[in-house]
């Protein structure tokens, strides 16, 4: 999403929530000068990649623990 700088000044937290789920790129005279970003986005989607992989009745530490028996 492509917004300008007196949107952004108008409506701040609108724009810091969606944020969290997509990139806002902020522009002044036609040209983007900045970018809003979930700084774990990365993360995100990561362990969404991994949604059905795992099982979901394994916890964390057994999950880990097999991974170690293997390395």
């Amino acid at each position: 999403m492509s917004i300008t700088t007196a949107e952004l000044e108008l409506n701040l937290s609108k724009y810091l929530l969606l944020a969290q789920t997509e990139d806002v790129f902020i522009t002044r005279n036609g040209k983007v000068i900045a970018k809003l970003t979930n700084p774990y986005q990365d993360r995100v989607d990561a362990a969404r990649s991994l949604f059905g992989v795992i099982p979901s009745d394994v916890t964390l530490e057994e999950a880990r623990e097999e991974r170690l028996g293997k390395i």
